[in-house]
């Protein structure tokens, strides 16, 4: 799944669009976020930057997500990413590093800690249908 974690890189690095993320909690209880674009790591790794919210507590007690992402413009081109969470890190420095930002310090710092969850793809398809996305 290498190349195509190196082609999801590119992908979120060149695409602008819309994300919603996907978890249930130990019960099975459904929540969907918006969410931006996730980061893709050079090991293969999917992360996201999360607060400690709703969408984090979810992911502590069931490790599976899912990851939509349509894509600007017309139509409905996109992906949907199948991830198990493998992974958590609260280090400061990585997180301000990885931070798209786009509040004030002051602002971001007042909405409460960060994490950094990465996650491992289980599976990729294309927003509609069962196909494998064109994401060349």
């Amino acid at each position: 799944m290498t190349g195509v974690v190196m082609k999801l890189q590119s992908y979120f690095e060149t695409t602008d669009g819309f994300g919603v993320l996907s978890t249930a909690d130990g019960k099975g209880n459904v929540d969907a976020a918006v969410y931006a674009k996730p980061h893709v790591i050079d090991d293969g790794r999917i992360a996201f930057i999360m607060r400690e919210r709703l969408t984090h507590h979810n992911i502590q007690q069931n490790d599976s997500a899912c990851y939509l992402f349509r894509e600007e413009g017309g139509g409905y081109r996109g992906v949907r990413l199948y991830l198990t969470r493998v992974g958590e890190d609260q280090d400061p420095e990585l997180i301000e590093k990885m931070t798209r930002a786009w509040l004030s310090p002051e602002v971001d710092s007042a909405k409460g800690q960060k994490f950094i969850v990465y996650f491992r793809l289980e599976k990729i398809l294309s927003l509609i249908g069962d196909g494998t996305p064109d994401i060349s």
